[in-house]
């Protein structure tokens, strides 16, 4: 290694640098204040920097980059393996050091705009999350007066207006007009979410991975700038398996004396991109009309979502091809390898 290997345990106020410095032998493990870390690399000869893949980091690596150091983001379930006893800062630092100078698949730096996107969709998924919790304590709570309403949004707005008159009739004015603004706050949550995707489609318009990954079937406007926005550089993918796999859409193996054994799917990555293809390929096959194709033949002889979990595999692949060789999708296209 023609660099030194530095590992960083960063934190909001205080980070943690552990590294052998190369004129001496002696090992630092020194804190440093969030002011001075990015003086503390300024001035120094070009450095392997390892950080846990967190928040913040890849702000951090961003601004390590360009000043000529190399950065490498740790999953932390990979640093973790290299902590040997206790737990602190200055035993995490250590431990990102002895993992960065390992073989691994490090975390892709992403941009100030992938970022961005993705701050939309965690926002998004929030208000979804909070409009179902308040769904859900509406007719809960009309439960407890024998007010029972059936399941779906549509049929609580439908039913609402009856129930709240009937219910008005016992219960005092202050409690009905409280949850009239409850059922009411639903559509101004509906406005949120629906302002959020107006603008996620105009990103769409003017970002040409977007537009190009939004032409395979079964991946739309959510499912395009998520991917985009977690993939970070495609290239750090050595192909659209490895890329899948990184989805956690490919089967978790266990074995030992040369026999291997094949589970469901790992589930490692990020489970709000695995969500979307998949829902993306339940899609593509519920209004699949062509006979003969991989998939039709596929869904004779294994189990439905076998089969949806497959084509989620591929479209993760596909997705990966577009974008790394940066060409457009093209519906027949068929790999070839030269001689």
């Amino acid at each position: 290694m023609n660099c030194t290997a530095v590992g960083v345990d960063i934190a909001k106020h205080v980070f943690q640098v552990h590294y052998i410095d190369q004129e001496t032998g002696e090992m630092v493990n020194k804190p440093i204040k969030r002011a001075q870390f990015l003086e503390h690399f300024a001035n120094r000869a070009r450095c392997l920097i390892g950080m846990e893949a967190c928040g913040g980091a890849h702000h951090w690596a961003r601004q390590l980059v360009k000043m000529g150091h190399e950065v490498r983001l740790i999953p932390a379930e990979f640093a973790k393996a290299f902590n040997i006893r206790n737990k602190n800062d200055a035993a995490d630092a250590r431990t990102i050091w002895l993992a960065v100078q390992q073989p691994g698949k490090p975390v892709a730096v992403k941009t100030e705009t992938q970022q961005a996107m993705l701050a939309l969709h965690r926002m998004r998924q929030q208000l979804i999350k909070f409009r179902t919790m308040q769904i859900n304590n509406l007719r809960g709570l009309l439960t407890e007066y024998g007010e029972v309403m059936g399941m779906g949004r549509g049929v609580l707005d439908k039913a609402i207006p009856g129930v709240l008159a009937r219910v008005a009739e016992r219960l005092p004015a202050v409690v009905i007009d409280t949850l009239r603004e409850q059922w009411n706050g639903l559509s101004k949550l509906d406005e949120q979410v629906a302002q959020i995707e107006r603008r996620m489609r105009e990103w769409k318009k003017e970002d040409k991975a977007v537009k190009a990954i939004s032409e395979i079937p079964g991946v739309g406007l959510l499912t395009a700038t998520a991917a985009v926005a977690m993939m970070g550089d495609p290239k750090a993918f050595r192909s659209g398996r490895e890329f899948a796999a990184w989805a956690g859409l490919v089967p978790k193996q266990t074995g030992s004396g040369g026999k291997i054994n094949l589970h469901g799917i790992s589930k490692h990555g990020d489970a709000y991109l695995r969500t979307l293809l998949i829902h993306g390929a339940r899609a593509v096959l519920r209004h699949a009309k062509e006979a003969g194709t991989w998939v039709d033949l596929m869904i004779k002889r294994r189990p439905k979502n076998v089969v949806i979990v497959a084509l989620a595999n591929k479209m993760a692949r596909m997705i990966w091809a577009v974008l790394a060789h940066d060409r457009p999708y093209q519906k027949n296209y068929v790999s070839t390898k030269l001689a």
